[in-house]
């Protein structure tokens, strides 16, 4: 029966064609579909998606803000999507015509929106999000996505600026309670200041109270004082006509000064005169000077020629003393050709002009270095000559300003003898005011004993002082008693002040704005990972494409018509179950090779993912086997009812508990349910003890769907071939 079934795949070209290409349905189904969605999010920068900026911008505090311009650069530079900034004007056709998925619109007051979040009303910020989604609706909710990322990201920007803007306020504060503490401990000062002077005010008042007291006493002795001072008055006016007679006798001495101060002033007038003709003959011997300057300067030129001249004659010497050696190599050839005597005669002439140039070359450079010595001596001598020129010139100034000075002298020495006799004059004058106040003296004694009579009028206002002088000192009492509560009030302020200072002095940077805006992290640990779709649809897909590869088999080979008469029903199902499994282990090689060696497909376990693999077609071909040979091809579209209600209830692609409550009842009950949590274990997760579990499960479907297969096998052995042998 074996080599029967075998024997007859291999003739039937027909037969062994269609089951090579079922071999491949399964890598079809699960290697498409996992090459197809692998890694779907690494290639969103293929995603169109428009920006449209109308953003106007906004000014804050002086600042200039433009959000929606920062936020169009970098969701461009981001590469998120492949963005593609458009005019408002093409957005909405653009969008109709499916060139884009999605439309990102940024309002005009948008930026204007930020500076409101201190206002009363704020308003905040809004991005329309316009996306096609009868174009393609994953789009859509992958831009949800996306525009929450952006709404977040916006957020934490516009929190960093106002946490910025915050943390400034507070430095600002904290700099004015500094400013305050210093002026609450001025004015702290100024209350102990205060507090000082109340208490001295108080023992100032209380001592003008006693004070008033004996002022009232002294008003009687001020009386005889004013009479005293009466008496004083009538001597006063003997003294002042003496003054008088004084002033006449020093009348008469300024009188003789003056005639000694014109004297005075016809000496300085000579003086004068001989200070000009100091002046003019210094002029003279300026110009001379001058003179012999302007020779020293032809002779100083006469001098650099005479060096430039003796350069050129040393370099002259120098040239011919060269040719004169080179002349005397050139001419021992000839030398050597001449008689000796000859030779001789012109090799001492040679040596003659040798020696006579080299002297010439000496002497000329002496004549260079005297000459060069001379120029420098002219120069000295022209500096000196330049400075003494100077000098001169200075003589000549000062004599100038001598013969001025001489005039304003001159001029000073007349002012003198005006003012002696100024002087005379008012002496005259003075004698003359010596006898008005004789009379004032008598007039003030008059006047003093009108005081007398008012001294009784003063005592009496002095009794009213001291009684009145009492009740302030009582109340600078209680003056001084609120300027000290001053003093410890302001005290206090002080301290509060610089500690509020302290506090609000807060060291601010962009992390600190940063941790206002974004004051949470979130640290993802992963458990178990998963890098990408494919490896996270790789159970689904993959047991999808083997249940389908089960089924097509069903078409190509006949699960139950033998290939020659059967012996039994056992050698004749097993036949039959040895072309399947065969069938199966070569569908799980071409997947593994597929999956893991060219998609890539990391696994956590190779063996453990084979054996899975296996399995899992085994099982399946089991199930179909079982369905299609009691049941023919209603069994196929059994099989088919069987897979619709896995793929939705196995948990492959959503979890079970997005699933809707009537279909998760179906989860338990059907194979692909354990052959994807066993690919999750072998691929992600490797739990053995769970990816035993799933094992047993599904070897349990096998072993009963193959059970059942015999003994249907055994039921139509029976029915067909056991009567034939009777």
């Amino acid at each position: 029966m074996f080599k029967s079934e075998w024997l007859q795949i291999f003739k039937t070209r027909k037969m062994f064609i269609s089951i090579i290409a079922v071999l491949f349905i399964p890598v079809l189904y699960s290697g498409m579909f996992l090459w197809a969605f692998w890694n779907p999010y690494a290639q969103l920068t293929n995603l169109p998606v428009a920006i449209v900026n109308e953003d106007t911008g906004a000014t804050f505090e002086g600042e200039t803000m433009q959000l929606g311009e920062e936020l169009t650069d970098k969701l461009v530079s981001s590469e998120q999507f492949k963005f593609e900034e458009i005019t408002a004007e093409d957005a909405e056709e653009q969008l109709q015509d499916r060139n884009y998925y999605m439309l990102i619109r940024i309002p005009e007051n948008f930026s204007q929106h930020a500076t409101t979040l201190l206002d009363e009303q704020p308003s905040k910020l809004v991005i329309d999000y316009i996306p096609n989604e009868g174009f393609n609706f994953l789009s859509a909710q992958i831009g949800e996505t996306a525009m929450e990322k952006i709404k977040i990201e916006v957020n934490s920007q516009v929190a960093k600026t106002y946490a910025e803007k915050l943390f400034t306020s507070i430095t600002q504060l904290g700099d004015g309670f500094a400013e305050a503490a210093d002026g609450a401990s001025k004015l702290d000062e100024g209350a102990k200041e205060i507090m000082n002077g109340a208490n001295d005010l108080q023992g100032y008042l209380e001592q003008l109270a006693s004070s008033t007291i004996e002022l009232a006493d002294g008003t009687s002795e001020l009386k005889q004082g004013a009479q005293k001072a009466a008496t004083g008055a009538t001597s006063l006016a003997d003294g002042v006509a003496k003054l008088a007679q004084g002033s006449s006798q020093l009348a008469a001495g300024a009188d003789e000064l003056s005639t000694g101060a014109k004297q005075l002033a016809q000496g300085i007038n000579n003086y004068t005169d001989g200070a000009a003709q100091i002046a003019d003959s210094q002029k003279t011997l300026v110009e001379k000077q001058q003179s012999f300057n302007e020779g020293l300067g032809s002779l100083t030129e006469s001098t650099g020629n005479l060096q430039a001249g003796a350069n050129q004659l040393s370099d002259s010497a120098t040239k011919l003393n060269a040719g004169i050696d080179s002349l005397s190599e050139q001419m021992q050839q000839i030398l050597a050709t001449l008689p000796a005597e000859k030779a001789e005669s012109l090799q001492a002439t040679l040596t003659q002009l040798n020696e006579g140039s080299t002297q010439l070359v000496d002497g000329l450079n002496n004549l260079t270095v005297s000459s060069n010595s001379l120029q420098q001596g002219v120069s000295q001598l022209n500096e000196s000559s330049n400075q003494l020129l100077a000098g001169q010139q200075q003589i000549t100034e000062g004599a100038n300003n001598l013969v001025a000075s001489s005039d304003a002298l001159s001029s000073g020495i007349h002012t003198i003898v005006d003012g002696n006799a100024a002087i005379a004059e008012k002496l005259n004058e003075l004698t003359e005011g010596a006898n008005a106040a004789k009379t004032g003296a008598n007039e003030l004694a008059a006047g003093l004993n009108t005081v007398v009579s008012g001294t009784g009028k003063l005592n009496d206002g002095t009794s009213l002082l001291a009684e009145k002088s009492g009740e302030l000192a009582d109340g600078s009492t209680t003056l001084a008693e609120g300027t000290k509560e001053l003093a410890e009030g302001a005290t206090t302020l002080t301290s509060k002040l610089q500690e509020a200072s302290e506090e609000a002095n807060i060291d601010s940077s962009d992390a600190n704005y940063e941790m206002v805006a974004q004051p949470v992290d979130v640290e993802k640990t992963v458990v178990n990972h998963v890098p990408n779709y494919g490896t996270g649809f790789a159970p689904y897909f993959i047991s999808l494409g083997l249940f389908v590869g089960a089924l097509l088999i069903s078409i190509v080979f006949p699960f139950v018509e033998p290939a020659a008469r059967p012996t039994n029903a056992v050698t004749w199902f097993f036949s039959k179950v040895s072309v399947l499994a065969v069938v199966g282990i070569i569908q799980s090689a071409i997947i593994v090779a597929i999956v893991v060696g060219i998609l890539g497909l990391q696994v956590e376990s190779l063996p453990w993912f084979m054996l899975t693999t296996v399995l899992t077609s085994f099982t399946f071909l089991a199930i179909i086997q079982m369905l299609v040979s009691i049941m023919g091809d209603p069994g196929r579209f059994v099989a088919i009812l069987i897979l619709i209600i896995q793929l939705t209830t196995s948990a492959g692609t959503f979890p079970l508990e997005l699933v809707p409550m009537p279909l998760r009842a179906f989860n338990p009950f059907f194979p692909m349910t354990y052959s994807v949590q066993a690919f999750k274990v072998a691929i992600s997760t490797g739990d053995a003890a769970f990816l035993g579990f799933n094992f047993a499960v599904l070897a349990g479907f096998a072993v009963v769907s193959l059970a059942i297969t015999l003994g249907y096998f055994a039921l139509i052995f029976t029915r067909r071939y056991s009567k034939q042998e009777a």
